[in-house]
């Protein structure tokens, strides 16, 4: 049942790699249900995240930062960011504060002509320089963009409820597409998944997060009261196995420590964290692992 002029829509969020798109989602959100990472390419999935008010009912759509492919995996990555911008109602263009208008948001913006959708510009990480930066920033970026500009830090949660009430005036009257205690559409086992690859990110080397994948193989409640799950990390070279796997176990250990206590976050149970390393060759380049693995339809 419709409420009266109650609001609702969808809201994708795009910009280059490490723009701070999936730590504005938390933030709106108010729960870890993005991962977040300095690296490029840390979001591979589009992942829906519901924020509902008195008002209205926000659902935005993380996606992967847009870049230049690679490999097979990183075309997937770009489809799935350009194919969020079908059918919502405003698109976050997201910049970072620190830095004036450059080719890659140049590029971003030649693919946004011709959409009717409205876009804001959202001059993220304003945390990070003077105030009279922020002026001279948001001049700089209405005039390279022609779009609406609003400067926020997603790490501190600065003028958020601004950029929310911006995005409101924009959604038409609609339904309650989620139940208004849901915050994401993503089953907890993806989640858990993105917990584990998150951490991986954080405590290893460059080469080594982009080759790597997470796939729950059992996530079941023990009789004891405790959650049991067993994962796989696939890499695609022993010498990456080697790196997570680390000196004695050491940084496997780290990973599963540090991810099993956002888990517990999450689920609200002691959880017991099994963790494997297994190689698969050159996973990125092949359609039917990308496809097993969750990132290929």
């Amino acid at each position: 049942m419709e409420r009266e002029g109650f609001r609702s829509g969808f809201v994708s969020i795009i910009g280059r790699p490490n723009m701070g798109k999936s730590t504005l989602i938390n933030a709106l959100i108010g729960e870890k249900m993005v991962i977040t990472s300095d690296k490029p390419q840390t979001t591979r999935n589009r992942i829906h995240c519901v924020l509902t008010r008195e008002d209205a009912q926000l659902v935005f759509i993380d996606t992967p930062g847009i870049h230049k492919p690679h490999d097979k995996m990183g075309e997937y990555l770009l489809k799935t960011a350009y194919d969020s911008l079908d059918d919502v109602d405003v698109v976050l263009f997201l910049v970072d504060a620190n830095f004036s208008p450059g080719k890659g948001d140049n590029f971003i913006l030649n693919q946004l002509k011709g959409i009717k959708t409205p876009i804001l510009l959202i001059l993220n990480k304003i945390d990070q320089i003077s105030i009279d930066m922020v002026k001279s920033r948001v001049k700089e970026y209405e005039e390279f963009s022609e779009h609406n500009v609003i400067p926020i830090s997603a790490l501190k949660g600065r003028n958020l409820d601004t950029l929310v009430d911006r995005i409101v005036s924009y959604l038409p009257e609609g339904p309650l597409y989620y139940p208004e205690d849901m915050i994401t559409d993503q089953i907890e086992q993806f989640i858990v998944a993105e917990l584990i690859r998150e951490k991986i990110f954080q405590l290893t080397r460059e080469e080594i997060p982009h080759a790597v994948a997470v796939e729950i193989e059992e996530m079941i409640e023990r009789d004891e009261g405790k959650m049991y799950i067993r994962a796989v990390i696939y890499v695609e070279r022993n010498s990456q196995k080697g790196i997570i796997i680390g000196k004695n176990g050491k940084m496997l250990k780290k990973i599963g420590q540090l991810a099993r206590q956002d888990i517990e976050s999450l689920l609200a149970i002691s959880t017991y964290l099994d963790l494997w390393v297994k190689v698969k060759g050159d996973w990125r380049e092949k359609d039917e692992e990308l496809q097993r693995l969750g990132y290929k339809e």
